[in-house]
């Protein structure tokens, strides 16, 4: 009986991962293997093989796979766009896995996977209404309502990262590109690499997010500066959340969800942003962590019942 494991897989822009669950959430293999990036025939390979060796680990064969992918599906071509891993783009990348591996494969975008992942069994669970925010190279987000993704016709609920971060001038805009084609996103100002150009603006100086908030810690007056600014950012970019979703927790995840910074000063912050001036929304870390993404597309493999 293959229907008491899940197979997850996390495909990143430089690593992919598989996890093999039971349907009690505890873990029996996990493995990585470095993304052909550029190659969309071997990162299918690269799938097709992580799956064998869950497989191979479970003894089992035909389990239902969920995948996580940075991009999503189009309803309207079954292909992939919004891809940062550009080479996914365009391809009916579903299709071809389900002829790969011969079964149904469910993909969606890897914050939706942190979303479940954490309304499941996480920092969410018990939760009616989770929105999941990746805080990373990049900045996406995820919803679960009643334990159930939302994903909406056009497959982009949750694609927070991509409005514009409420509040900013045209010039602070102007100064922030983003890959999308815009300028101004909240993933401009909100990702890692946001909190990055922060600081180069006000000092010059081009340094990473890790050491800037390393920095800020041992009071470094220019770094908490620019930490302060970025508090200020995700506050606001926050609220716009809450004045639309009004979620019951907020979860977040990837490097800046490690930064306890967040967790002490949303709380005193939003208010100031948030429609009538009073938010009692718990702001907090992923349980899971880095693994939310791969646990996340496992149990979309048990919630779309691809087995």
């Amino acid at each position: 009986m293959h229907n008491h494991w899940l197979i997850g897989i996390d495909l990143g822009g430089s690593k992919t991962e598989v996890i093999l669950l039971d349907t009690d959430s505890k873990e029996h293999f996990r493995q990585r293997l470095p993304t052909p990036a550029g190659d969309y025939p071997a990162t299918l390979q690269c799938i097709q093989t992580l799956v064998q060796a869950a497989e191979a680990r479970a003894g089992a064969s035909g389990i239902a796979v969920g995948i996580g992918i940075p991009g999503s599906l189009s309803g309207k071509t079954g292909c992939i766009k919004n891809g940062n891993s550009t080479w996914i783009n365009g391809q009916p990348m579903q299709q071809h896995l389900q002829d790969l591996l011969q079964r149904p494969v469910t993909l969606t975008n890897d914050a939706n996977c942190l979303a479940l992942s954490e309304a499941t069994d996480g920092a969410g669970q018990g939760y009616d209404n989770v929105f999941a925010a990746i805080l990373g190279t990049g900045c996406g987000a995820g919803i679960s309502i009643k334990g159930n993704l939302l994903t909406g016709p056009n497959g982009v609920a949750g694609e927070w990262g991509h409005n514009p971060l409420p509040g900013a001038t045209d010039s602070e805009r102007e100064q922030r590109p983003c890959f999308c084609g815009r300028a101004g996103c909240n993933e401009t100002f909100l990702s890692g690499i946001g909190l990055s150009l922060t600081h180069k603006l006000h000092t010059g100086q081009q340094l990473s997010a890790k050491t800037i908030t390393e920095q800020a810690r041992q009071g470094e007056p220019q770094a908490q500066h620019s930490m302060d600014h970025y508090l200020d950012h995700l506050a606001r970019g926050l609220a716009s959340v809450i004045n639309l979703l009004d979620p019951d927790i907020i979860v977040l995840g990837g490097g800046m969800s490690n930064v306890d910074a967040l967790y002490e000063q949303l709380p005193e912050r939003l208010p100031a942003y948030v429609f009538g001036g009073e938010c009692d929304t718990p702001v907090v870390r992923a349980v899971h962590g880095d693994s939310s993404g791969v646990r996340g597309a496992a149990w979309l493999a048990k919630a779309k019942g691809a087995n």
